[in-house]
């Protein structure tokens, strides 16, 4: 009785942590948003939303090298060897630093090309271009905030990454307000703001190392580095290529309602896809909590705790789904309006698409999480096809719902996810996989 309290506060531990950084990144995106629509307008909402397939392509290369690499850490970490555990964290490290310097190179020469092949409304494209160039500028505190935020928390301070990140979005916020109103930056200055948060964020995610029983560090001259990348890609592939898959469903998603529905529809999804990011602290939290703490329990080979993670990482998300789903049915409008509109089609249809939204977001949070399972079970295969599918269903979707239904396209998400979970459980069957943790 004694092993299963301890466990439970363990478990309990990394799920509120993962939760408050959850919390904190939902807070600073949506309230970002919030405030960028009420000080400056609904067009700003829009063009923030239109930017995000590039924040989301730099969170894909993070998946890569730092989500796959935080996985074979606490793997090593569960075995106790913490030199292999250090010398993967240097290398995913040193890969996140040097592909957001990268992506500052590009942004200084190649933001208007960018914007332009992201926005294809004149009337947004100023706004949107203003928005992406200091994200771009600053891509390497996108990349090191979030991987430090991934190796930090499986080396057993999840407490100290959620502060870091409060602290994070709560400059971000202040700094909007500041940059916005006060200095009168418009939208540029959003950006600007987010990028000086995750500076604070990730001073202080580095007080970790000052810890004596911190176990990662530095570790060069290995030797093996080749043989260790491929094994951060390899684990971090499947939701790597997930949030592929998402950048191009934001993408081409962006693109058909812009074309289908205009400014007011883009309003509208982007109120939604704003939303998004309440399901998405559940969702993230859980995520977390099963990477952490289930790959310590897959090092140690202990398959009834993992089980016990999963289970119970299953029972919270969907309480907290449901909850959240209510409470987006009973208030649309008051959401629709906390994002600045003030027009009565732009608050009708934001209202329409929100309840539609509500629903096709819970089964992409079950999908999702099933795909972590999958890949710490060791079925590679299925957490693949998992990760293609979970947003390229969308798009094609979307596409034949625009030309033939464009008075339901809300509905797409909701009948694309519904076709997933079928294939899902089909391939389960006809593969006979078997949720039995596998020798390492």
């Amino acid at each position: 009785m004694k092993k299963e309290i301890s466990f439970n506060t363990e478990f309990n531990r990394f799920l509120w942590s993962s939760i408050l950084i959850a919390l904190s990144a939902c807070l600073g995106n949506v309230v970002d948003s919030i405030i960028v629509g009420n000080l400056i307008g609904e067009d700003g909402v829009s063009a923030i939303n239109l930017s995000k397939p590039i924040t989301q392509f730099m969170f894909t290369i993070s998946m890569l090298l730092s989500t796959g690499a935080g996985m074979l850490v606490g793997m090593e970490l569960g075995k106790k060897d913490y030199g292999r555990a250090s010398y993967i964290f240097t290398l995913s490290t040193i890969c996140c630093l040097a592909f957001g310097l990268l992506q500052t190179v590009t942004g200084l020469f190649f933001t208007d090309d960018i914007t332009g092949w992201l926005c294809t409304n004149q009337q947004l494209f100023g706004a949107t271009r203003d928005y992406l160039f200091p994200l771009m500028i600053g891509a390497p505190t996108y990349m090191m905030a979030w991987a430090l935020a991934t190796m930090v928390g499986v080396d057993g301070s999840p407490r100290l990454v959620s502060i870091a990140i409060l602290i994070d979005n709560a400059v971000n916020l202040c700094c909007d307000i500041i940059f916005i109103q006060w200095f009168g930056w418009g939208i540029e200055g959003s950006s600007t703001a987010t990028v000086i948060g995750h500076i604070v964020g990730i001073a202080f995610m580095c007080w970790h190392f000052r810890y004596p029983d911190h176990h990662l560090g530095m570790v060069f001259g290995n030797g093996k580095a080749w043989a260790a990348l491929k094994a951060m890609v390899s684990q971090g592939a499947p939701l790597a290529l997930a949030s592929i898959s998402l950048t191009a469903l934001l993408f081409c998603a962006n693109s058909i309602v812009l074309s289908t529905m205009g400014r007011v529809g883009i309003f509208a999804f982007s109120v939604c896809m704003n939303i998004l990011y309440i399901y998405n602290l559940f969702l993230s939290g859980t995520c977390r909590t099963v990477q952490s703490l289930g790959s310590i329990q897959v090092g140690k080979g202990d398959n009834e705790k993992f089980r016990l993670v999963i289970s119970k990482s299953f029972r919270f998300i969907t309480i907290a789904m449901l909850i959240t789903c209510a409470f987006i049915w009973i208030a649309p409008e008051a959401i629709t309006k906390f994002f600045g509109a003030d027009e009565e089609d732009l608050i009708a249809e934001g209202v329409r698409a929100l309840r539609i939204f509500a629903l096709s977001f819970i089964p992409f949070c079950y999908i999702y999480t099933i795909m972590v399972v999958y890949k710490l079970y060791g079925h590679h295969k299925m957490a693949l096809f998992i990760s293609l599918a979970l947003s390229l269903t969308v798009i094609p979707v979307l596409w034949m719902m625009s030309l033939a239904a464009p008075g339901y396209l809300w509905y797409s998400y909701l009948i694309a996810y519904a076709i997933e979970v079928i294939a899902i459980v089909v391939l389960h069957k006809v593969t006979h996989a078997r949720f039995e943790l596998k020798p390492m």
